[in-house]
This record gives C-alpha cells, sequence and structure tokens, in this order.
C-alpha cells in the first residue's frame, strides 16, 4: 500500500519586507555596538534572501500606525513588546494561515471531501494557544467533529517531517485514513534588535508562511503528482545541543542560531543520511555498485547495516544520480552550500531550496513543505523519480526522509 501527500499548497501573508531595507533598519538601531552594526550588514548580505513575509502590517516603511507595537516609522525605531502581545498577534493571524492552507489543501484534492478527513496533525513552534488551531481547522473547515487532532508544537525547523511520518503512521494503522497536515509559523513576531551574534542571524532569515497537504492511500487523480513516502529517520548529532534552541522569554520567544551550525551538519550529514538509505534497497544496491574496484566484500556488506561506510568509499556524487531531488531545509545559505559540496549534488539539485529562501525566507517548520511543492510543480520531475528531504533543528536534530514522485 503506496501513503501519498497529495495537494500540497502554501500561503504567506500579504506584507512583504525587502532584505535591504530591513537590514538598514536594524543596522541603524540604537545601542547596537559598531560591530554588531558590521555584523547586521555581513549577515543580511549573505542570507541569500531578497525578499520575507510578516503578519505584521506594521513593518513597513510607509506605516503611520497611530499607536504602533512592533515599529515605530515615523522614528524608524523597532519596538520591544511583551511575549504577551506578541501571541496575542499570533492567535488571530497564526489561525487565519492555518485554516486557509488546510482550505486550499482541500480545493486542490476533489475526491476529497471535508467530511473525508479522519484526523488533523497542525505543526508550530511560534506561539500557543487552547482550542488550538487543530480545533479551528475542524471547526472553520467544517470537518466531522470526531476528527481526531494532534498537534505538534515547539520542535522548531524540522517538525512538518515528524508530522507527515505521524500521518503515514495513522494511514499505515487504517488504510481508510485521510490526514490533513497544516503547519504555520510567525518567526517575525520574534524578531528583535540585539547586539548578540546569534540574535542578528535569526534577524537576518526568519519569516512568516504556511503549507498544507493531504496524506492517505488514495492513489492521485490523472494528471496530478503526488509524493509517496516511503521512509523517514531521525538522528541527533553528537554535538550541537547548545548551538540551536528555542526559549521563552518576557519580551518574545528568543533563538539561539549559532554559526557553527553549518559546521556540524557538514561533520555529520554522511552519517544522518546513512540509517535512512541503509533501510532503502534500491539505493543501497545502486551505492554498493558505485564502490571502486578492489573494495572488499565486508565494506560492500555493510551496506545492509549501516551504510555510512559505502558513503565514504563511493563516490559521494554518485547520490545526484541515484536521488534526482534534494529538499533540504534551507536554514540560510551557509547550510545550503556545505550540503550541497558536502554531498557533491548538482548545482540545479539546490534550486528549489535556494529559491525558497530567496522569495520567503526561513520559515521554520512550513519552509520544508514550501521546498517539496517547489519539486513536485517543477516541468522536469518524473514519475518514480526519488526525492530526499532532510530538516534541521533544535538539539541538533536531523529529520530525513525518503519519497517517490508518483503521478496520476
Amino acid at each position: 500500500m503506496a501513503v501519498t501527500l497529495r495537494a500540497l499548497q502554501t500561503v504567506v501573508p500579504p506584507t512583504i519586507l525587502i532584505q535591504e531595507q530591513v537590514r538598514d533598519i536594524f543596522a541603524a538601531q540604537p545601542g547596537l555596538s559598531r560591530l554588531a552594526q558590521r555584523l547586521v550588514s555581513t549577515s543580511f548580505n549573505v542570507s541569500g534572501i531578497e525578499t520575507r513575509h510578516t503578519v505584521i502590517d506594521e513593518l513597513t516603511l510607509d506605516n503611520d500606525a497611530a499607536e504602533p507595537q512592533f515599529f515605530d516609522a515615523r522614528q524608524q525605531l523597532l519596538l520591544v513588546p511583551s511575549t504577551r502581545v506578541r501571541n496575542e498577534l499570533y492567535i488571530t493571524e497564526a489561525t487565519k494561515l492555518f485554516v486557509e492552507a488546510g482550505r486550499r489543501a482541500l480545493a486542490a484534492c476533489p475526491d476529497i471531501r471535508p467530511e473525508d478527513v479522519t484526523h488533523v496533525v497542525t505543526v508550530s513552534c511560534t506561539g500557543f494557544y487552547a482550542p488550538g488551531p487543530d480545533f479551528m481547522l475542524v471547526r472553520e473547515l467544517g470537518l466531522q467533529a470526531s476528527t481526531q487532532r494532534y498537534h505538534l508544537g515547539f520542535m522548531g525547523c524540522y517538525a512538518a517531517m515528524p508530522a507527515l511520518r505521524t500521518a503515514k503512521q495513522f494511514v499505515e494503522a487504517d488504510p481508510t485514513a485521510v490526514v490533513l497536515v497544516v503547519s504555520a509559523e510567525l518567526c517575525s513576531l520574534h524578531l528583535r534588535t540585539s547586539s548578540d551574534p546569534d540574535t542578528i542571524v535569526a534577524s537576518s532569515l526568519f519569516s512568516d508562511g504556511a503549507a498544507a497537504g493531504i496524506v492517505s492511500a488514495r492513489a492521485p487523480l490523472p494528471g496530478e503528482k503526488a509524493l509517496g513516502l516511503d521512509l523517514f529517520e531521525t538522528v541527533i548529532t553528537p554535538i550541537g545541543e547548545g548551538d540551536m534552541a528555542w526559549k521563552i522569554g518576557d519580551e518574545g520567544f528568543e533563538m539561539i542560531l549559532s554559526t557553527y551550525v553549518p559546521h556540524i551538519i557538514d561533520e555529520h550529514i554522511e552519517g544522518a543520511l546513512a540509517p535512512l538509505f541503509a533501510r532503502d534497497a534500491s539505493i543501497t544496491a545502486q551505492l554498493a555498485d558505485a564502490l571502486p574496484a578492489g573494495v572488499p566484500d565486508s565494506a560492500a556488506g555493510a551496506v545492509a547495516t549501516l551504510l555510512a561506510p559505502v558513503l565514504t568509499l563511493a563516490p559521494t556524487a554518485s547520490l545526484s544520480s541515484v536521488i534526482e531531488h534534494w529538499a533540504i531545509h534551507p536554514g540560510g545559505r551557509s547550510i545550503l552550500d556545505k550540503t550541497e559540496a558536502k554531498l557533491e549534488l548538482r548545482t540545479d539539485q539546490l534550486i528549489p531550496s535556494r529559491e525558497t529562501l530567496r522569495t520567503n525566507g526561513n520559515m521554520s517548520s512550513a519552509t520544508i513543505l514550501f521546498v517539496m511543492k517547489a519539486i513536485l510543480d517543477g516541468p522536469a520531475t518524473a514519475d518514480g523519480e526519488r526525492v530526499c528531504a532532510m530538516a534541521f533543528g533544535p538539539g541538533l536534530t536531523v529529520e530525513s526522509g525518503l519519497m517517490t514522485v508518483i503521478e496520476g
């Protein structure tokens, strides 16, 4: 039984942030050290981002709000609202994005009616309320009152991957299940001015957006492209617990995003992929065939249990031919650069990730779903091609998945 992810849809709020303008505003804030001012310019300039989106309509240069809470446009001053103020805006605006993304997913799947949905899985780490977004989806989309609801909260940028894995497990347990998965993040609510390097890096990257899809055992309709959800894997790297973290402070949520994260990914990405690939007979066979002549049979035989030795011995470039598409979470440009170089991927294989970053920034957990949609929408994506998805988050945790393009 193939479990598929169908009808991937994305939503962003209407207010657009131009990266160069945001950079200049952050660099001009009072109290910044000269070093911090230079770091702001560098972080924003090398981010790989041109535009981002935010639910905060005050964050425009022509805003004339009489009592601004986040940005005083007259004085070009970033304000410091409390966590309560930020979370109240999250309740209002996140609900809109959750519902709109879910509505679009259902509309894109004409053979599935709202009353067919048996489970809802929501994902977010940028705010809290109850009854939460899972409840609001049931009420606003006209789902059955008996719909089972699950919320994955405060897991960070990788959370959409365990959400898809959970949805797959529901369908495997009950082939009639239809699972609506929706992720919405309002990271811009927690951006702030600071001389702290981690805070500056976070302010140069994060943004708002939502994405949704439907997981079921139903085959895609003629002409429709979907993703078969094959395998998922979780790996915690040996180091990095303090390099990526997310905590609640008095003035919003506080992100720790160390500049050491790309190095950690560079050092451990092969080891993180090894257990995933080792569970796929087709990939292990192809990688074993790529081993150079003279490699002992014992090394090739290690494929079945632990692929790391083979990844070390085989030409890494073979990965780019064995797996055609790579959905890498664009946590930042340097993360994509390290991944491309370490795995010797083709430049075109990172275009979906780089374009998502360029036009939308890092939307935390929703971002990987944007990348997957870009891959599915690509004209060159063909039936039967494999997709490897990876997302990184606090811990440092690496969530990965193998998928197959299925065309109806």
